[in-house]
């Protein structure tokens, strides 16, 4: 077979632009028959809009797509499907109280005298799990009885079977399995691509690129960086491809040792001790001290915001301990948080922080008036005074306080979460990606106030996909990997020490 016809898909040029931002530019991607295939990049990086242009949720602007030598032009995700492109998303999309068998055939159910024939549907739902995936259940059984490995594994034969499938992606299919149910789903996907099954491979986890692919695409700010055969591509290369930051950038770049004029108390403001919940952060061990900025640097899925959900309250901790201001703590939640003096700005302003509905003025004192509660309510006068102090002070473009939030750039959406948090004057501050998604000016401004906050003596725990800027804000840095912290450095911090920490080598 020649090399040509070793691509079960091939897409060209593929440019996807949606108002004010351009999701895909020029991406090549290539799939090879029977091979599993990681598409690798950070947050932004276009992966899902090209996964989404392939199964057909979105038209390409440009490019085309060759599956099985014929061009093709994907309408939506049945029409995908129908072609042989099946997607298993990472959250399992079926229904725990059906039986297995109903789950696979759900719609699809034979029948026999008009009515569906329960005894030939267990039957094929066995032979089908046991031929594809080497499952054998009784798939007579709720689906809910079973673990997420297995509902994993009956959500792949699902898809399988429906389009017959060519393709298979499996967009971050991991997240929630243990180590040894990861094992399992790799024999899996082993013997899917000694069938000939092309795999697309969605992960976060480095370990897992190498242990299951045979090739990696890059890809960054929708961009393609490359495409390499995993054997030939060492983990720190594969950091900094994702990252975009190069062997000679960093020889070329100077450290720049941050100095405040006060003196970081020897005693933490917060201090956690073997804090973790299972499956979403291994058990840490973190200290915040009045005066200095903590970062956190991590690959996506690397435990940053899981971490930050956790110290807050969101998420409330399974092991260890948290002493705030020398006292022992005991009530983990959002509104505890407040009340000692913690602040979160959360990763996704759109869906965790700003409310779309109301105005700048009452996002801004959200946090202070449920740290009142709500018998002491704010009068309209103290609101407004409020709204515009910050407004001045951290530079809002709003033409009022009155203005709805959801008309403002999202810089200053941004800046409006902090005000919230900076109205109830906290003595920690959680900031989880704080300048993600805003203009480069703006993204200056609040890495300055943040190091203005650390000056007061607030404590702050800032969290970056980008590594320059966690290097630029920090005193010290833990560095996470794969939902655990591995390392923390401090004083003079070497860049390039950190990211191959961040790879897990030694290279």
């Amino acid at each position: 077979m020649s090399e040509a016809n070793n691509y079960i898909l091939t897409m060209e040029g593929i440019d996807m632009a949606f108002p004010g931002v351009q999701a895909l530019e020029n991406v090549d991607f290539t799939l090879k028959r029977g091979e599993i295939h990681c598409l690798m990049g950070e947050n932004g990086a276009g992966k899902s809009t090209l996964i989404k242009v392939l199964t057909g949720v979105h038209k390409p602007d440009a490019g085309k797509m060759i599956l099985d030598g014929k061009v093709i032009h994907t309408k939506s995700p049945l029409h995908a499907q129908s072609l042989g492109i099946s997607t298993v998303y990472q959250e399992v999309n079926l229904c725990t109280n059906l039986t297995v068998a109903e789950n696979i055939y759900i719609g699809r159910e034979p029948r026999r005298l008009g009515s569906i024939d329960w005894v030939k549907m267990n039957i094929n739902a066995t032979n089908l799990l046991k031929r594809l995936l080497n499952v054998n259940i009784d798939v007579s059984k709720s689906l809910g009885t079973y673990t997420v490995a297995i509902q994993q594994m009956v959500a792949i034969a699902r898809a399988l079977d429906i389009s017959d499938a060519k393709i298979l992606i499996l967009d971050e299919p991991t997240s929630s399995l243990d180590l040894q149910e990861t094992k399992q789903l790799f024999m899996v996907m082993r013997k899917l691509k000694s069938d000939g099954v092309g795999i697309i491979f969605i992960t976060h986890f480095i370990s897992q690129v190498y242990e299951v692919s045979d090739r990696i695409t890059v890809l960054r700010n929708g961009k393609l960086v490359g495409t390499f055969e995993t054997k030939a591509l060492s983990r720190f290369e594969l950091i900094s491809k994702m990252i975009g930051r190069t062997l000679a950038d960093l020889d070329e770049m100077t450290n720049i040792k941050l100095k405040t004029s006060k003196r970081i108390q020897s005693e933490p403001v917060l201090e956690a001790k073997n804090f973790g919940r299972a499956g979403e952060i291994k058990p840490f061990d973190l200290e915040l001290h009045a005066g200095e900025v903590v970062g956190l640097a991590g690959l996506l899925g690397s435990g940053r915001t899981e971490t930050a959900s956790i110290l807050f309250g969101v998420d409330r901790p399974d092991t260890g301990s948290m002493i705030f201001n020398g006292k022992s703590v005991s009530d983990y939640s959002p509104l505890g948080s407040i009340k000692r003096g913690v602040a979160l700005c959360p990763e996704d302003r759109k869906a965790e922080g700003i409310v779309d509905d109301l105005t700048v003025r009452e996002n801004i004192i959200l946090a202070l008036q449920a740290n009142n509660g709500w018998l002491q309510y704010l009068n309209l006068q103290d609101q407004y005074e409020l709204a515009d102090k910050y407004i001045k002070m951290l530079n809002i473009a709003t033409p009022s306080a009155d203005q709805p939030v959801k008309n403002l750039s999202g810089g200053n959406q941004q800046k409006v979460i902090l005000a919230r948090w900076l109205a109830t004057n906290p003595q920690v501050l959680i900031l989880d990606e704080p300048t993600r998604g805003i203009d480069v000016g703006t993204k200056a401004e609040i890495q300055k106030l943040v190091l203005e906050l650390a000056d007061e003596g607030k404590a702050c725990l800032f969290i970056s996909s980008e590594l320059e800027e966690v290097l630029r804000t920090s005193h010290r840095i833990a560095v996470l990997r794969e939902r655990e912290k591995v390392a923390e450095f401090s004083g003079e911090i070497d860049e390039h020490k950190i990211m191959h920490t961040m790879a897990g080598s030694s290279e």
